[in-house]
């Protein structure tokens, strides 16, 4: 199965253009006033339109509402929920049911005893996200550029699909696959030149990064028979 990427953040025309040609399989908007990576309905609107039928649209939120997230499905049309805050495994069920969407539930990881809530929610949703645990301090969730401790992950028996997050780069995006073995991999600030600024050939870095891990698997697996 091939690796997923999915570009997260994306605010402007031109990089998610950037993305879309540069092979991303995944788009992600974020809904969230406090980020700065946060977009309004018009432009989700405007920017759904602009990825319809070439990637996955993925809908980042946190927290949302019922009035909220049928806005946000209303402007951008997305294929897949992701839910970043602290939404109950019963919330979830309540979202598919109510949206009729998928729904990938991010799980904030520091150590291994926050893998604690995962069998309850990898029983509702339909992808697992795993990103680094916000600091203390911290105004929003998620990673904020920080990496967790990958080999949390290492022994993991998931049926789920799932996907890793959290201070991914170009330089070490195989790194965390390779002690992962997850499906997907997920950046956003990896590709940023300032907070909420994507870079464009840093995204198309990241992509090229996470394809040629695709074909050493492939070389090396070739390489064994």
């Amino acid at each position: 199965m091939s690796l997923i990427v999915k570009i997260c953040g994306l605010s402007t025309r031109e990089t998610l253009d950037v993305a879309l040609q540069a092979g991303a399989d995944m788009v992600g908007f974020v809904f969230f006033p406090p980020s700065p990576r946060h977009i309004s309905l018009e432009t989700a609107r405007d920017l759904g339109q602009q990825a319809r039928g070439r990637a996955v649209k993925v809908a980042l939120t946190v927290d949302a509402d019922d009035a909220t997230l049928a806005n946000i499905v209303e402007a951008l049309r997305p294929d897949i929920l992701q839910v970043h805050g602290k939404e109950t495994v019963a919330r979830l069920r309540d979202i598919k049911q109510a949206l009729g969407l998928p729904v990938m539930k991010a799980i904030a990881v520091a150590t291994a005893a926050d893998l604690a809530p995962l069998p309850g929610y990898a029983a509702v949703a339909d992808r697992i996200l795993f990103d680094a645990r916000a600091p203390k301090d911290a105004t929003r969730p998620g990673g904020l550029g920080a990496v967790f401790d990958w080999h949390v992950l290492e022994n993991l028996d998931l049926k789920l699909p799932f996907m890793v997050s959290g201070g991914l780069h170009a330089g070490n995006v195989a790194e965390a696959v390779r002690v992962t073995r997850a499906g997907g991999v997920d950046v956003s600030s990896g590709v940023e030149r300032t907070p909420g600024l994507k870079d464009p050939e840093m995204i198309r870095h990241f992509i090229r990064a996470a394809r040629a891990i695709e074909n050493n698997s492939t070389l090396a697996a070739a390489g064994g028979r």
